[in-house]
């Protein structure tokens, strides 16, 4: 069910991310020491730097991870609720087309 705030309570799949990462680091590395050694000083910098970029990525996501079910909520955790401060907009309606019925904005809250 869309809230209106899926931006601002969006999850990502940290636990991917993170492997991604480990992938990446292990051919950041293995392209750094290749491109050193064939003599390749550009490429073996571009590749230390993307190296760093990925280290300081990873470090991130594991900061997340540890933070818990809150930044990285799973199944069991109920989506958040939106703003009650933001006036509820209904979808446009494409020209010619009947309005369509009210509807529930969330299970806990009756219709405006």
């Amino acid at each position: 069910m869309r809230t209106g705030s899926e931006p601002t309570t969006a999850r990502s799949a940290l636990r991917v991310r993170f492997w991604l990462c480990v992938w990446g680091v292990l051919w950041a590395i293995f392209g750094t020491a290749a491109f050193a050694l064939a003599g390749r000083p550009g490429w073996a910098a571009a590749c230390g730097v993307l190296w760093l970029v990925i280290t300081i990525d990873m470090t991130m996501i594991l900061r997340h991870i540890r933070q818990g079910p809150h930044y990285q909520p799973g199944p069991d955790v109920p989506p958040y609720l939106p703003p009650e401060d933001r006036p509820y907009r209904p979808p446009r309606q494409p020209p010619g087309t009947p309005p369509a019925p009210p509807t529930q904005r969330h299970p806990d809250r009756p219709p405006p």
